[in-house]
């Protein structure tokens, strides 16, 4: 009998540790989820606390490793073309790991396929899922994976990545829940932030134009305007380069007059062609028109090793419809993000700044010029008018006070007076002559002359040359200077074009207001030993008489570099 009563009270004593066991168990369960609760509570507050877009990201890829255990986290950005990731952030990889991984990825793989389905993907095993193709060397072990899409406004932003679970765990459909909701509400942060910076950003774009509007007023000089219009464009658009090409008169081309930026000087004075040119479309097209990769763009011909090392670019022109007068050119460095939409209509709108510059100072310049004009003319009135006849009066006096004097010696005098009076007369005259002469000037300019030089040599050599100018070439090179610097353009040009067997030509014009220098460079076969030609001896030869010098250099490698220097500055 006691042996059976001893059993009975053993049965309900293990019924009851059971019973405390599962409670337990529940009451860790529920803790568990009351933590798991209050720890996303805490990661969506943590998340809205942000305004900086980047640093909202960050939050986000750091508040979801956290939430789900992982030891690795990423967050992908989906680029412009809905295809490839932009922006890739990660958290639990060192600096020293991504550098001896190489470029982070861009949307192959595991990552591409929630890109191309953007629904919560869980996986035990990253390498058994038909889209997974490895992992680049040097890169972490990584098995079980749960991905979530984030979206801003129903559109898709980019993507939550978690890999390995810590302890060895899988991911299970907590985990997925736990972590779409974050991804809501990262949505939201992200929509916030992006709203304030767009605000922070108009508010950029105002003060520019506040500031450029007060340069306007206070009657700054045209190229001062210029660039600084070129300076808060790159600035606020955050861009490496930046640069205003205008048109050149009756050339179908377009001239660099101002660069500022990385290798700004391989492109100040540049001339390139309307028509097949990056920036020509633009012009043309009286829209923005962007490149993801100027150096790959069949648009840049012309020295495309001057845009070495950059990458996304936007031609914004200047002005709109019949009235666009030039286009403003922003360029980044290679591997950064490509300009949107969001970017180029605040750009398109800001480079009617541009437009307004240049307007107002060739409204300016007119006016200037008509004063000028006026100004001659009152001066050779009053020079005819006043001054020759009051000399020519004084002349007549002289000659009559002559006769009644009987010296010899003073009515010589007083004779070579009214001579000297005569010879003024005649300068005075022709004086009047020269300021009137002025004023009907006319006749293309040296850049025009250059241009054309250059654009009639192309079908010879097969190819387009690349011309340069700076300085200010149509002011400072005078007449004579200009006739021959045109014709000896031409013969190194043709010279290149008969002997040179180039695939590359090169022409820079240059002034600094002493000495005028232009430079005609080419890959070919270079110039033979002994083999000096006329052609090249008329050269130096047209250089000898205007007191210049001209040199030649053909490096070992192949090529051909003509220096053509004359001075201008005593002329």
């Amino acid at each position: 009998m006691g042996s059976s009563g001893d059993s009975r009270t053993r049965l309900p004593q293990l019924r009851l540790d059971e019973l405390l066991e599962e409670l337990q168990a529940r009451l860790d369960a529920a803790r568990g989820t009351r933590d798991r609760v209050h720890s996303l509570l805490e990661a969506v507050l943590s998340v809205g606390r942000e305004l900086e877009l980047e640093q909202v990201l960050r939050s986000i890829v750091e508040a979801a490793a956290v939430l789900v255990e992982a030891e690795y986290a990423a967050l992908g950005v989906i680029g412009p073309d809905g295809k490839r990731l932009s922006e890739f952030l990660t958290v639990g990889v060192s600096d020293e790991q991504i550098a001896r991984i190489g470029p982070y990825p861009s949307g192959h793989g595991i990552l591409g396929e929630l890109i191309r389905n953007p629904e919560p993907l869980r996986l035990t095993k990253i390498s058994q899922h038909a889209a997974s193709y490895g992992f680049p060397p040097n890169h972490p072990p990584m098995n079980s994976f749960l991905g979530v899409p984030i979206r801003v406004r129903d559109h898709v932003f980019g993507n939550l990545y978690l890999t390995e679970k810590r302890g060895g765990a899988q991911f299970d459909a907590e985990d997925e829940s736990v972590l779409s909701t974050l991804a809501v509400a990262a949505g939201v942060a992200i929509d916030n932030a992006r709203l304030y910076e767009e605000a922070m950003l108009r508010e950029r774009w105002l003060m520019a134009s506040a500031e450029i509007n007060h340069s306007l007023m206070s009657g700054s000089p045209r190229g001062e305007v210029l660039g600084l219009i070129a300076e808060r464009a790159r600035d606020i658009a955050d861009a490496d380069l930046a640069m205003v090409a205008v048109p050149v008169p009756d050339t179908g081309t377009l001239a660099v007059e101002l660069a500022i930026g990385r290798n700004a000087e391989t492109h100040r004075g540049l001339t390139l062609p309307v028509e097949g040119s990056l920036i020509g479309a633009a012009y043309t097209a009286a829209q923005p028109v962007t490149s993801p990769d100027v150096r790959g763009d069949d648009r840049v011909t012309a020295s495309r090793q001057r845009f070495e090392g950059m990458g996304p670019a936007v031609a914004v022109p200047v002005g709109s419809g019949d009235g666009v007068r030039g286009v403003l050119l922003l360029v980044r460095e290679a591997g950064r993000t490509v300009f949107g939409k969001t970017e180029t209509g605040p750009l398109l709108g800001f480079s009617g700044q541009a437009a307004v510059a240049m307007e107002l100072a060739e409204r300016r310049a007119d006016a200037e010029q008509i004063a000028l004009l006026e100004d001659r003319d009152r001066i050779a009135r009053d020079l005819h008018d006043l001054a020759i006849q009051r000399l020519f009066a004084t002349g007549m006096t002289l000659q009559s006070a002559g006769r009644f004097i009987e010296h010899a010696g003073a009515s010589e005098r007083v004779l070579r007076a009214v001579d000297d009076l005569d010879e003024t007369i005649k300068i005075i005259r022709s004086t009047i002559f020269g300021l009137r002469a002025r004023e009907s000037d006319g006749g293309e300019t040296l850049r025009t002359r250059a241009v054309r030089a250059v654009g009639e040599a192309a079908p010879v050599l097969g190819f387009a040359p690349s011309l340069r100018m700076e300085g200010l070439l149509d002011t400072n090179v005078p007449r004579e200077v200009a006739d021959q610097l045109v014709a000896v353009l031409s013969e190194a040009l043709t010279n290149a074009a008969r002997h040179a067997h180039a695939s590359r030509v090169d022409v820079a014009l240059e002034t600094d207001g002493v000495e005028v220098t232009l430079t005609v460079s080419d890959d070919g076969v270079g110039v033979p030993e002994g083999g000096r030609r006329s052609g090249l001896r008329n050269l130096g030869e047209r250089a000898d008489q205007l007191g210049g010098t001209f040199d030649i250099k053909c490096p070992a490698g192949g090529g051909t570099t003509l220096t053509w220097r004359v001075p201008i500055g005593d002329r």
